[in-house]
């Protein structure tokens, strides 16, 4: 069962993978840079201090640090412990893609899916009700974890259960943060 499913994750890949071509390239290798992604974070850490103010705000954007030292590592952990290879460096698939980079860690799981849904998630729920169209936000993960897929470093199963387990750790995240928040900012 389990051969039969990465054997699909495989095929999905490899099709989704040569979907590309040149002219989109330079787009997706700036999507995929966390870096190019600045603004968003800096919208989001605005619209936090100016919903909450300085104090309580400021221990929000505290906790989003941890937030995302915690996914990295978790991550890391879960990707020593799998070994499963990247597209780009298995054998069995690596000349039927179009790859554009070639990191050597490991692929499951993305971590560029499971950070950034965990971090967007979270900011979601603490801005939800403030904001109209805060979940516009929930784009940013989707675009950013497909850009993965799309340059050939991530299998599909790796970018949907990390959006799967960022989902579920940014809702406890901020179960857990409001509890914090009742005691640390009670009235």
């Amino acid at each position: 069962m389990l051969d039969r499913i990465i054997k699909i994750d495989k095929e999905v890949l490899v099709f989704l993978n040569n979907l590309g071509n040149e002219h989109w390239d330079p787009f997706w290798l700036f999507v995929t840079n966390q870096f190019n992604w600045t603004p968003v974070f800096l919208l989001m850490i605005f619209l936090i201090i100016k919903s909450f103010g300085w104090k309580r705000g400021g221990f929000m954007i505290l906790s989003m640090i941890v937030l995302v030292a915690f996914s990295d590592q978790f991550v890391n952990f879960i990707k020593d412990y799998t070994q499963r290879l990247r597209p780009n460096n298995d054998p069995e698939i690596d000349h039927l893609l179009r790859t554009i980079i070639n990191p050597q860690s490991f692929s499951f799981m993305s971590g560029h899916a499971t950070t950034s849904t965990f971090f967007t998630v979270y900011v979601t729920l603490l801005l939800k009700g403030k904001y109209k169209y805060i979940g516009l936000l929930l784009f940013f993960p989707v675009l950013f974890s497909y850009s993965r897929i799309y340059l050939g470093v991530h299998f599909p199963l790796d970018i949907f259960l990390g959006i799967a387990l960022g989902t579920i750790l940014g809702n406890l995240y901020f179960t857990l943060y409001k509890k914090i928040d009742k005691v640390s900012f009670a009235k």
